[in-house]
């Protein structure tokens, strides 16, 4: 069971390690989704037959209806108490209209006539980002019924960005060196190994976050302990104007989800290791060897945070994210042969890309990895202030933003692939490197995050919880709560 603990003279809600470590897991299970979701680029243009940019724009426009009906889900959160809580309902509704959707995505659109795929492609992505944000909105919102004891809440970074790690990097290694061989490239058989393990997997961590929810999804943990919130849906651009750390959070985070995405997304991890350093399973094999140093920067960062707060840690992260960044479209640019980075040829030109690899994808991606609990401080800032609780309204509010900034990568990437002559399906392995090849996908891979991340830095210069005031409002809170107290016993 759960505690209050009282430290320094405030009250603090505090979690187990293990609540806190099944709790993140939500966040695992949303991120297979997202990870097996980011080949359908390869099922729609390879064997359903639709073109690059319809299938870009049309993964640009999902992301985009995402964010549009988070905050309905946010106001469907803040308004809900019932006998199994906010958040577990909606965690495991969410999951089950996710997977299925892929399911029916990967299984059923190209068998159908031409003139109807479009349209169902479509529609059963709308299903998959409903059932999405279902899901996704309780790792944001959730947090701030976990812990607000702020030595503990960095905690969630530590897991999450070590999930994250084991996830990604062994998911490349599992889709680039296994089922590539195994199936001979993008097919059928690939996808649906993928999806039959990765969706089961999901569902598992799903279960296990809602055991490690259960104990903290009750009414005594909801921000002021109030049966309810009075906001209503009306109010939801006047709590975005009012919220300024709210604001700068959801751009910094964006844009960090911006350079992550498009780093990350499929096609650009095809052009950056099987056809400009010739051999894709390098990609799955590089994940590994980077893994435990990345888990290492990860503990390295949470540390930073709970000693000097998440803003300081965010920001010293995006630095050495963006200058990472830098250094490996130097390296591209000085060397003449990108095949020489190869493990069976460990030289300087090898080891300074692992090197610069690793301090770019983990430093530049523990930014949105810590921001999530984050999302909680805000949250709490605009309870001390205006005596809300609407954890789910900050929550989706932010993915919102996050969606729209977010959703531009796949469009992104059509739109540069196309214009070097992609216009039919995307580059795939063993592909010839020419020079417009070499130079989109440097900006890609590294370019465009770079300036993401600037502008994640320049957001941050405007973010104002750091570690002091979020002392300060922590002390609010627990004031607000004890006068509350005092007043009903004098009221009976």
């Amino acid at each position: 069971m759960s505690n209050v603990k009282v430290d320094s003279g405030q009250q603090y809600n505090r979690a187990k390690l293990w609540e806190i470590c099944l709790f993140t897991l939500n966040n695992t299970s949303t991120n297979i989704q997202i990870f097996i979701l980011g080949f359908v680029t390869y099922y729609a243009t390879g064997i359903a037959g639709l073109a690059v940019m319809l299938v870009s724009t049309i993964l640009m426009a999902a992301r985009l209806f995402d964010g549009a009906i988070d905050p309905l889900i946010g106001y469907i959160i803040d308004k809900t108490e019932g006998k199994f809580g906010k958040f577990r309902p909606l965690m495991i509704i969410g999951n089950i209209i996710t997977s299925g959707s892929m399911l029916i995505i990967f299984g059923v659109t190209h068998h159908l006539p031409e003139s109807m795929q479009f349209i169902f492609f479509v529609a059963m992505l709308v299903i998959n980002k409903i059932g999405y944000s279902l899901q996704t909105s309780v790792t944001k919102a959730g947090q701030t019924v976990l812990t607000n004891d702020p030595k503990q809440r960095p905690l969630y970074s530590i897991f999450d960005g070590a999930f994250n790690t084991i996830l990604f990097g062994g998911g490349q290694i599992y889709v680039s060196s296994y089922l590539m061989g195994k199936h001979g490239g993008f097919n059928m058989g690939l996808f649906t190994e993928l999806n039959s393990v990765g969706l089961i997997i999901s569902l598992i961590f799903c279960i296990l976050a809602i055991v490690g929810i259960a104990p903290k999804d009750r009414k005594e943990y909801y921000g002021l302990a109030e049966e309810g919130t009075n906001t209503t849906f009306r109010e939801y651009w006047g709590v975005i104007k009012g919220n300024r750390p709210l604001q700068m959070l959801s751009l910094s985070a964006a844009t960090d989800k911006l350079a992550l995405s498009i780093a990350r997304y499929s096609v650009v991890g095809v052009m950056l290791f099987g056809i400009l350093l010739g051999d894709y399973s390098l990609s799955g094999t590089i994940g590994m060897i980077t893994m435990i140093p990345a888990l290492l920067i990860t503990f390295l960062v949470v540390a930073m945070a709970r000693k000097h707060g998440m803003k300081k840690s965010l920001v010293r992260s995006t630095w050495v994210g963006l200058f990472s960044f830098i250094g490996l479209i130097a390296l591209f640019l000085l060397i003449d042969d990108p095949t020489s980075i190869s493990l069976d040829n460990i030289g300087f030109a090898t080891i300074a890309f692992l090197v610069l690899y690793m301090c770019a994808s983990s430093f530049g991606g523990v930014p949105s990895v810590l921001v999530i609990p984050m999302i909680a401080d805000v949250s709490d800032y605009e309870t001390n202030k205006s005596g809300r609780y609407v954890p789910g309204m900050m929550g989706t509010i932010f993915s919102f933003i996050d969606q729209l900034v977010s959703s531009l990568a796949p469009t992104i990437v059509g739109a540069m692939v196309g214009i070097i002559g992609f216009k039919d399906k995307f580059p795939e392995v063993g592909d010839a490197l020419t020079t417009p090849l070499f130079t989109v996908t440097l900006i890609l891979a590294f370019g465009l995050p770079a300036i993401g991340l600037v502008i994640s830095l320049i957001a941050m210069k405007f973010y104002k919880l750091d570690a002091k005031e979020m002392e300060k409002i922590q002390s609010g809170i627990a004031e607000i709560k004890a006068n509350g107290k005092k007043d009903n016993k004098a009221a009976i």
